[in-house]
């Protein structure tokens, strides 16, 4: 993916959560500040890929490192909330579930790897979870993180990568458009990306 596309798919990301989420990020400013660490952790065996997890209003923690999202299995029944903490020592990453069309047959590497822009402005993510470094609470900014409607779902980190966590959260908190901060491209270039499938 080059350069330009990833700028592509961030500002596309920023406007579209910006138009949909159900709280504005700068109404979640005191959140940011007031942030407490997250209960959910990951054990040494909690984190590998699992063919199935979860039961129906069960908590699922997820754990973001960079740059890949731990304890994630194949399969969740509906109902089954996700809570997201960071691990990274630096970077902010976020959990962006996507849900795909019934006839999408293409892999998530290759739905990742084409223009999630797109996608993104053609249906509304389900959740957006966004957790900053250092032992800080989840921001449900779409969402809380529940998955209720059966199918395929993409997941999804389209932080710029370096940027200044901080500085990424006052601007997407105060702004009426995509932040404007120094970064690279997003984190789904570095492979954070991953397929879930929600069952009945």
């Amino acid at each position: 993916m080059h350069f330009e596309r990833a700028v592509v798919i961030i500002d596309t990301m920023n406007q579209h959560l910006h138009h949909t989420a159900r709280q504005p990020l700068r109404r979640l400013l005191p959140h940011l500040i007031a942030a407490t660490p997250v209960i959910a952790s990951c054990g040494d065996d909690a984190c590998g890929p699992a063919a199935a997890a979860g039961n129906d209003d069960e908590v699922l923690a997820v754990v973001m490192d960079d740059f890949h999202y731990g304890g994630l299995p194949d399969v969740v029944p509906a109902g089954t909330r996700i809570e997201a903490s960071n691990e990274s020592a630096d970077e902010l990453h976020e959990f962006v579930a996507i849900r795909l069309a019934d006839d999408e047959r293409r892999p998530a590497a290759e739905i990742a790897a084409g223009d999630v822009g797109e996608l993104l402005a053609s249906t509304e993510p389900t959740a957006v979870l966004i957790v900053p470094p250092g032992g800080r609470e989840q921001i449900a900014a779409v969402g809380d993180g529940t998955s209720t409607e059966p199918g395929r779902y993409l997941v999804v980190c389209l932080i710029p990568t370096g940027a200044d966590p901080d500085e990424y959260l006052a601007a997407a908190a105060t702004s009426d458009g995509p932040p404007q901060v120094d970064g690279g491209p997003p984190h789904i270039v570095n492979g954070m990306f991953a397929e879930l499938t929600v069952s009945e």
